[in-house]
C-alpha cells in the first residue's frame, strides 16, 4: 500500500514541475492554461502535503530550494514516462513497447536485420531503440533491458548471453598494396586502430597468432563504426567484431589479415531489470533472441 500522503496528485506536482522548469508561476500558468493563482495554490498544496517548503519567497518571487531541484529530476522523469507511457498505450493498445538501449555497431549490423522477423511473429510489439555507450542504473532511465558487452555482471540484472565476441584483424586493398603482409613480422609499423572499450583487443590477436604484442600507434575510436570507416580509407588495420568484418569482406572492402576469429575479451548480452522480468514484451524478445542464438549455432 502507498500513503497517499506521498502520492500528491497529477495536477499538483504538473503545477510544480512547470515552476521549476520555467522559472515563474506565470510562466508556467500559460504553460499549463491555468491562473498564475492557481499554480501558486498548487505549488502550496503541494508543500503543505509533503511538508516542507519547495520554494523561498522573495518579493513575489520564488527561488527553488536543494531539496526542489533534487525533487523536481524524480518528478520530471516521472512524468515523461507516464506521459510516454500514455502516448504508446493510444497508438498500440493491444501490443506493448519494449524500450531498449543498444551498442551502436551492434544494433545497427547484427540487430538491426533481424528485427523484422521478430516484428513479423509480434506484430502488436512496438520496439523503441536507443544507444548507450556505458551501462547506466536501470532506476533512473526508462529501458526495458539493454545489449551489454563484457561479462555477465550488470548489477541487479537478469543476464542472456548471447554470443561470445570473436575478432577479425581486416585492412583495406589498397592499403594491402602499399603493405603486404605475410607473416607477423609484416604487421610491423602498420598503424593498429584502437577501440576505447577493448584497450587488450589487440594484445589478444597477437597472443592468438602466437606471437608476441607489437606497439599499438594507431588512431583511438571509441565506435567501431568510425574505426570501420578509417580502416576502409586506408587509415590503419582495424580489429572488428567477426558480425562486422564478415559483411566489409563479403563487400570487398576490406580483406582479413592472417589467422581469422580469434577469442575475443568478452561476449554480448541482454540485461533487464528484476523488476522487469515478466514484462510480456520482453519476455517474448528473450524467447525470439535465444531461438535467433540457436539457429545461428546451426549455420
Amino acid at each position: 500500500m502507498r500513503p497517499r500522503r506521498f502520492l500528491p496528485s497529477m495536477s499538483l506536482l504538473s503545477a510544480f514541475e512547470a515552476v521549476l522548469r520555467t522559472g515563474s508561476t506565470a510562466a508556467a500558468a500559460r504553460e499549463l492554461d491555468l491562473t498564475q493563482s492557481t499554480v501558486s495554490r498548487l505549488v502550496q498544496n503541494l508543500e503543505q502535503q509533503l511538508g516542507r517548503p519547495l520554494f523561498e519567497r522573495h518579493r513575489q518571487k520564488l527561488i527553488p530550494t536543494q531539496a526542489a531541484h533534487a525533487y523536481g529530476r524524480d518528478v520530471s522523469r516521472a512524468l515523461d514516462l507516464i506521459q510516454r507511457s500514455s502516448m504508446e498505450l493510444a497508438a498500440n493498445p493491444g501490443g506493448g513497447t519494449l524500450s531498449l538501449a543498444i551498442l551502436p555497431a551492434f544494433g545497427t549490423r547484427w540487430l538491426a536485420p533481424r528485427l523484422g522477423a521478430f516484428l513479423v511473429k509480434h506484430p502488436g510489439i512496438t520496439i523503441n531503440l536507443a544507444t548507450r555507450l556505458k551501462r547506466f542504473n536501470f532506476a533512473a532511465e526508462s529501458f526495458d533491458a539493454a545489449v551489454h558487452f563484457g561479462a555477465d555482471d550488470w548489477r541487479d540484472a537478469d543476464h542472456l548471453k548471447l554470443f561470445e565476441e570473436r575478432l577479425t584483424a581486416c585492412i583495406s586493398p589498397a592499403l594491402l598494396v602499399e603493405h603486404p603482409i605475410a607473416d607477423i613480422a609484416d604487421m610491423a609499423g602498420l598503424p593498429l586502430l584502437q577501440l576505447e572499450t577493448r584497450p587488450n583487443a589487440w594484445d589478444i590477436w597477437f597472443a592468438a597468432q602466437g606471437a608476441k604484442p607489437l606497439n599499438v600507434t594507431g588512431m583511438l575510436f571509441d565506435q567501431f563504426a568510425t574505426m570501420t570507416q578509417a580502416a576502409i580509407s586506408g587509415l590503419g588495420v582495424a580489429l572488428l567484431p567477426d558480425y562486422l568484418a564478415d559483411i566489409e569482406t563479403v563487400e570487398g572492402r576490406l580483406i582479413p589479415v592472417l589467422k581469422r576469429s580469434v577469442a575475443g575479451s568478452g561476449s554480448y548480452w541482454l540485461v533487464w531489470p528484476q523488476s522487469r522480468a515478466n514484462y510480456p514484451p520482453l519476455e517474448a524478445f528473450r524467447i525470439w533472441l535465444s531461438r535467433q542464438m540457436q539457429a545461428d549455432d546451426g549455420r
